[in-house]
């Protein structure tokens, strides 16, 4: 039997690469960390108004 490659077929890639992500997943994530930024800096505003409150 002669080789894979004098047959014109090359062996197959042991290693596979993960699936590109696609633009809804791109968006997902963006949106995530614009819903957390947002959160977050609305929290950390409440505290520093009601800090003097509970301090005084």
């Amino acid at each position: 039997m002669r080789s894979n490659e004098s047959r014109g077929v090359e062996p197959m890639s042991t290693t596979t690469h993960p699936p590109a992500k696609r633009v809804r997943h791109e968006v997902r994530d963006g949106l995530a960390v614009m819903a957390f930024s947002a959160a977050s800096s609305c929290l950390l505003a409440a505290a520093l108004l009601l800090l003097p409150r509970i301090g005084a």
